[in-house]
């Protein structure tokens, strides 16, 4: 054989042994890729907690301390998630400064979630319900019906919280038109900060319209705070807080739950067996959010010089990211390995697990909501099917969770059941590969048009951090658009990005 044969054949089988293994490398090899991209757009994303100088000992106190108290002003990630998180991201909960307006806002948030154990409880069985019979209907008598489903737990989820959240807002079931508006937004907000699509404006300002409407004819229960000037405002809030923070942030961890019963067939069939056992469910629960917490990093700027002593401190304008999982994974005998009963070992309140924050620091205002409606939606769903699943289980779960829901009264036989298992694991390896490549084409978009238009840069260079709009400088006339700053006129990518849609 010629040599040239030889190449050829030689670098044909590399080609081919490359392509074949992509998927246990190409992917995150990508996701490296893309983080540097992000840093090297952004900048030092800041100091990273837990570190040498402040270990998982000392984490909460550094989280704690009231002076690691500033939110957008001032860090480049602000620019990056109020791009995500448009439209309004400068009234948003989650991102408003420190001092009466935020105040005011967290107040009304908490009343609005408020509600006994029972009731809320009670309403998320409800919506559960409402939508796995809706959207999977049981078999008619006398009719052999589906014996599986294959869903994305994430996708299932969101018209559930939908739902719920309605409902907790407006007093009143949610129309069919509402739902989908809520769940497009949803979708569109979770599908961009995943980098999975790129943001599409017109399919949240929907819903924005529709809040607007509510609120102009009446319909809103509740009193909103003085603070929120305009009817945009008091929507953008509505919007922000409710129906993309919640819905996304339910769903998200309900998916994880689910996925996490669906991999541990003991676990889910104990729960199947003891619907009542608070404990347990609780057990998993934690563990489940310990393993994969719903944030990543969460970034504070400390609004003055931080002196923890023993040489451990931070100047004023410092941006903090606290790192979850890495301070999740601390602290435990084992921590890579999914065990509910080290809860009966363990108290909450001493182990490095935040999954809600920490209470003197801008806690989650669902921090007791969200265990309760979790455990009530979770039987629901258990008391109809058995779960299954054979995907990998990220902390960001991309692939929104894929899963075989199958009938409890209609078992699939193991060979069956196997076989779809081995086809989905072999599917989800080749998703990722496809999956990861957008990610980084789409991520890396959005984090340049973010830095171009440098939302909460410009929003505070015409704004205190109350919202009120700031002087002109001498001989300059007034912005004529207040939130121009926020959000350009086009509310959306720029015209010339080739994935960009509008619709």
């Amino acid at each position: 054989m010629r040599p040239s044969t030889v190449r050829r054949l030689t670098v044909a089988a590399a080609a081919t042994a490359a392509a074949l293994s992509s998927p246990y490398w190409l992917p995150k090899s990508l996701v490296a890729l893309r983080v540097k991209v992000f840093e090297k757009v952004n900048g030092p994303e800041g100091v990273i907690v837990p570190n040498e100088q402040v270990g998982p000992e000392r984490f909460a106190e550094l989280y704690a301390h009231p002076a690691a108290d500033g939110r957008s002003k001032g860090a480049g990630l602000s620019d990056l998630f109020w791009y995500w998180l448009s439209p309004g991201p400068e009234v948003h909960q989650e991102h408003l400064e420190p001092g009466p307006r935020y105040d005011a806002v967290a107040r009304t948030t908490t009343a609005i979630l408020a509600g006994s154990s029972a009731e809320l409880s009670a309403a998320a069985a409800r919506c559960t319900a409402r939508v796995l019979d809706g959207h999977l209907p049981p078999a008619r008598p006398g009719t052999r019906g589906r014996r599986a489903h294959l869903v994305r737990l994430r996708d299932l989820m969101m018209p559930v919280w939908a739902d719920f959240f309605h409902e907790l807002v407006f007093h009143e079931p949610c129309p069919p038109d509402a739902r989908r508006l809520i769940v497009g937004n949803a979708e569109d907000v979770v599908n961009s900060l995943k980098n999975t699509r790129l943001r599409h404006m017109r399919r949240r300002t929907r819903l924005t319209r529709y809040l607007l409407r509510r609120l102009a004819a009446g319909d809103l229960p509740h009193d909103l705070p003085a603070e929120l000037a305009t009817p945009l405002d008091r929507a953008h809030y509505l919007q922000g807080a409710f129906f993309n923070t919640a819905v996304v942030q339910m769903s998200e961890a309900m998916a994880h739950l689910l996925l996490v019963l669906a991999q541990h067939q003991d676990v889910q069939q104990r729960l199947a067996a003891h619907p009542d056992d608070d404990r347990d469910l609780s057990n998993v629960m934690n563990e489940t959010l310990r393993l994969y917490p719903l944030f990543g990093i969460a970034h504070r700027i400390t609004g003055a010089d931080i002196d923890l002593g023993d040489g451990a401190g931070y100047p004023a304008g410092t941006v903090l990211c606290f790192d979850y999982p890495a301070y999740h994974a601390t602290g435990y005998t084992d921590p890579d390995v999914f065990d509910p009963g080290r809860w009966d070992r363990l108290s909450v309140k001493d182990a490095h697990h935040i999954p809600f924050g920490v209470a003197a620091n801008r806690p989650c205002p669902a921090w007791r909501l969200a265990p309760l409606v979790m455990r009530a939606a979770t039987r629901e769903v258990l008391r109809r099917f058995t779960l299954h699943s054979s995907v990998s289980h990220t902390r960001s779960i991309p692939h929104r969770a894929p899963c075989l829901l199958v009938p409890r009264d209609r078992p699939l036989p193991r060979h069956r059941r196997n076989a779809a298992l081995a086809a989905l694991r072999v599917r989800d390896r080749w998703e990722d590969v496809g999956r990861s490549t957008l990610q980084f084409v789409l991520g890396t978009w959005m984090v340049v048009d973010a830095r171009r238009l440098r939302m909460a840069e410009n929003w505070f260079a015409e704004h205190d951090t109350q919202g009120r709009p700031l002087p002109p400088p001498s001989g300059e006339a007034p912005s004529a658009d207040p939130q121009s700053a926020a959000e350009p006129p086009s509310g959306g990518a720029a015209p010339g990005c080739p994935y960009h849609r509008r619709g």
